[in-house]
């Protein structure tokens, strides 16, 4: 059993304080009533609905006074205008390569080679029987200068009797026959100057020149390759005796299909915006350079191609491109005829299609202002891409609620997601 005796009470102990847990509960009442309203309005802030905004924008006015707005958007490739594989016109071993990608070439620049040696002996034969043959028509030719001044006296000497009939006719057939010498000694000569420019020219075939200014995008082959004209079977393709890619980039363009539903919202020198895969954030200019005449059949679509206007180092053939085909609007509407000019049209506000909705039998936007919804009565205008007209009620910059909940009220609460 416990002690017992050690229990006591120490009638000299100060007297406890029992007004201090009322004191704390004071306090703690005044505090929940002081921050009451905020309480609230964080719970009505809870509840207000949750919803995704887009900013309206205004399209910029270029400096001709008229206003882009897109029409039809496309993907594709970025090409060359002017491009070509280039080959050599004779087969034979690459002796001489003078490029690497990335070289600048001129116009009828040598950059490559084909083994030569035998048509350089060629032509060494060739130009020795050119002067061979002149010296034979030097000799005929003073031969026949010799047989034609002996015909002549041959000739006086019959008319006085003293040379005989049959010396006068040998002298002129030899005269004829030297005269004969001499021609065939001319041919001859143009027929070996003639076999020098083949020569000549099976050397120039065996030198691969650059069809125009521009710059090897792909070089194809290697010194020691043996390379031909010709492809398969003998027929000409596009790898067959290729040992370079040459392109202007100079000039270069997108390539890109449209199909037929859309072919007729494009015409042609209609302006484009360009925005390559890899500078996403920095747009080329474009204009709309061709429709092409045919269409795809099995695709239902239609190549068209867009220039690139403004195109510097950074944009490379095979590119992957977006194109916005755009309609140039004038910034001043049509005169009306024996009337006063009208006032400069404003460019029009676009929101996402997404942000219109159906109240009442109206379309209306839904505009955040301070953190409420606001709701516009609106009238509507053409439709650009994923985006529509909006001619009143939506300025410039306002944040619109895409795909307002039916349970919005005007001037009720709204959270912005990822505020």
């Amino acid at each position: 059993m416990d002690d017992l005796s050690q229990l006591r009470i120490d009638r000299d102990a100060p007297p406890r304080r029992r007004w201090l847990p009322w004191v704390i509960l004071v306090a703690l009442g005044g505090a929940a009533a002081l921050f009451y309203p905020t309480g609230r309005a964080y719970v009505e802030e809870r509840r207000a609905p949750e919803v995704e905004i887009a900013h309206a924008t205004q399209p910029a006015r270029s400096a001709s006074g008229t206003t882009d707005l897109p029409v039809l958007v496309a993907s594709g490739y970025v090409i060359a205008r002017k491009s070509s594989d280039v080959g050599v016109k004779v087969g034979g071993r690459l002796a001489v390569i003078r490029f690497e990608e990335g070289t600048r070439v001129r116009q009828g620049e040598i950059i490559a080679e084909i083994e030569h040696a035998d048509l350089d002996a060629q032509l060494a034969a060739a130009l020795a029987s050119v002067a061979e043959a002149e010296t034979q028509l030097v000799q005929m030719t003073a031969q026949r200068d010799e047989d034609i001044r002996n015909r002549e006296r041959q000739r006086a000497l019959a008319k006085d009797g003293i040379a005989t009939q049959a010396t006068l006719t040998a002298a002129e057939a030899a005269a004829d026959v030297s005269v004969a010498r001499v021609k065939s000694a001319e041919a001859a000569i143009t027929s070996a100057r003639a076999r020098v420019k083949v020569t000549e020219q099976a050397l120039e075939n065996a030198n691969v020149r650059a069809p125009f200014d521009g710059v090897v995008i792909k070089k194809r082959a290697e010194v020691g390759e043996t390379v031909s004209p010709y492809g398969v079977q003998g027929q000409a393709t596009r790898e067959g005796g290729a040992i370079a890619t040459i392109a202007d980039l100079r000039d270069l363009e997108v390539q890109t299909e449209v199909s037929e539903n859309s072919v007729a919202k494009l015409t042609r020198g209609m302006p484009a915006a360009v925005t390559l895969q890899a500078y996403q954030d920095q747009p080329f200019k474009g204009r709309l350079r061709e429709i092409f005449p045919s269409a795809d059949r099995a695709k239902s679509i239609v190549e068209v191609r867009v220039s690139i206007l403004d195109a510097d180092a950074r944009v490379k053939p095979e590119m992957t491109a977006s194109v916005t085909f755009q309609e140039a609007r004038s910034a001043r509407a049509d005169q009306p005829a024996g009337g006063a000019p009208q006032a400069i049209e404003t460019p029009p506000v676009l929101v996402p299609k997404r942000a219109v909705a159906e109240r009442d039998g109206q379309q209306v936007v839904w505009v955040v202002v301070a953190g409420s919804a606001s709701r516009r009565a609106v009238t509507l205008g053409s439709e650009r891409l994923d985006q529509v007209e909006v001619r009143n009620g939506v300025g410039p910059g306002d944040a619109v609620i895409v795909n307002p909940p039916a349970t919005l009220v005007d001037k009720g609460r709204v959270r912005v997601k990822g505020s």
